[in-house]
């Protein structure tokens, strides 16, 4: 398969304005194609190229969990262990009674590293549950809970500090709930390395892989704009070039959704994935990070289901049982999406740059893949 034959499903969007503009990469068989449509901006005249540098935003999330296997791998953390160990700020957790309530009791046991990579460590996202206030309270301390900003956080331990504040909304290990657990894993993986987040991920992940255009800090020369969708349809500014949020080090490199990188780069990371590791992680962690680690109500509680639709999540993936054979991959809240199909040796990414993401995009992109598959 090629990138142009993935490119000709989404390309009509594209040309009716849904999008300004889309990259799409495709390794199949070891094989890598680029391809790209459309403009940097609505309606501008500079076109999208496949080497773009964009806000990968919740794509970042499979690389952390990589990184946290190779730290595992290295003896410096296990899965099974307490995190208190690096993060004493949150020992003796205690969980609240109910979510609408105050009341609290002792957690029955710590939060471990795997809770981290799983996104059970029983805070996060509440999504059609009624009133929380403690859940309130965290939007209050500034703990970020929407789009990426890279400027928009206090540093890693005054980010832990205010978390640590708050009970947990579920028993660790209890339920899955999006995304807070993964800007916890980033503090313990440096605290883990002894030097900051984006130092380790370029010595074990990134530089390793090749991986040049990604990192927490843009290239200006490559980066492109991105948009949000107001309420009308239509897309307004959301981050620049000359003025982006992304070109000077954040104060907390966040582990959910900071890296930027392009279409290349992120498929050099799935092709580690499906070359079972690659030398950066070994068959068995790989295998570890694509399997799901959900039970059925998890994946079908109020604040898993509108993330999960139905599918499932291993180590810092989601996992998919799909038409064409199992898929795992992850989608980022600024307009990006990868999938890999490993019965068919085969990853793809989609980028565009548009908050929220665009449904029809995507749903085009997977259905053009998988229609193909199936043959």
């Amino acid at each position: 398969m090629h990138a142009d034959q993935v490119l000709a499903g989404i390309a009509p969007l594209v040309d009716d304005g849904v999008v300004p503009g889309a990259i799409v990469g495709v390794r199949h068989a070891g094989a890598t194609s680029l391809a790209a449509v459309g403009a940097t901006e609505p309606g501008g005249d500079v076109a999208l190229r496949p080497d773009a540098v964009v806000r990968i935003s919740s794509n970042t999330k499979p690389l952390v969990a990589a990184l946290a296997l190779c730290l595992v791998a290295d003896g410096l953390l296990a899965l099974d262990e307490p995190v208190d160990r690096l993060l004493p700020e949150l020992a003796d957790r205690r969980v609240l009674t109910r979510l609408d309530g105050t009341d609290t009791v002792p957690a029955a046991r710590p939060i471990t590293v795997e809770d981290l990579l799983t996104m059970r460590t029983g805070f996060g996202f509440v999504v059609d549950e009624g009133p929380c206030p403690t859940f309130d309270r965290a939007l209050a301390l500034g703990l970020g809970f929407g789009p990426p900003d890279p400027h928009g956080l206090p540093g890693p331990d005054e980010w832990l500090a205010r978390f640590a504040e708050l009970p947990l909304l579920d028993p660790p290990g209890a339920a899955w709930r999006y995304e807070l657990s993964f800007a916890v894993l980033g503090v313990l993986l440096a605290r883990a390395a002894g030097c900051g987040l984006g130092e380790v991920l370029t010595a074990r992940i990134l530089a390793p892989l090749g991986m040049e255009g990604t990192g927490f800090v843009a290239d200006p020369a490559r980066l492109v704009p991105a948009f949000a969708r107001g309420d009308d349809g239509g897309l307004g500014h959301f981050d620049g070039v000359a003025d982006s949020r992304w070109l000077a080090p954040p104060a907390f490199p966040d582990a959910r959704g900071g890296l930027v990188g392009t279409a290349e780069d992120l498929l050099r990371f799935a092709g580690m994935l499906l070359d079972g590791g690659g030398g950066i992680l070994d068959a068995a962690a790989v295998a570890a990070m694509t399997t799901d680690r959900l039970t059925p109500a998890q994946r079908g509680a109020p604040g898993a289901a509108p993330f999960l639709d139905g599918g499932g999540w291993g180590l810092g993936v989601g996992v998919v049982a799909s038409p064409a054979g199992p898929r795992y991959g992850w989608a980022g809240g600024l307009g990006t999406l990868w999938y890999s199909w490993p019965e068919h040796d085969l990853a793809a990414m989609l980028v565009t740059q548009v908050v929220p993401p665009t449904g029809p995009v995507f749903a085009a992109f997977t259905r053009t893949i998988e229609d193909a598959l199936v043959g």
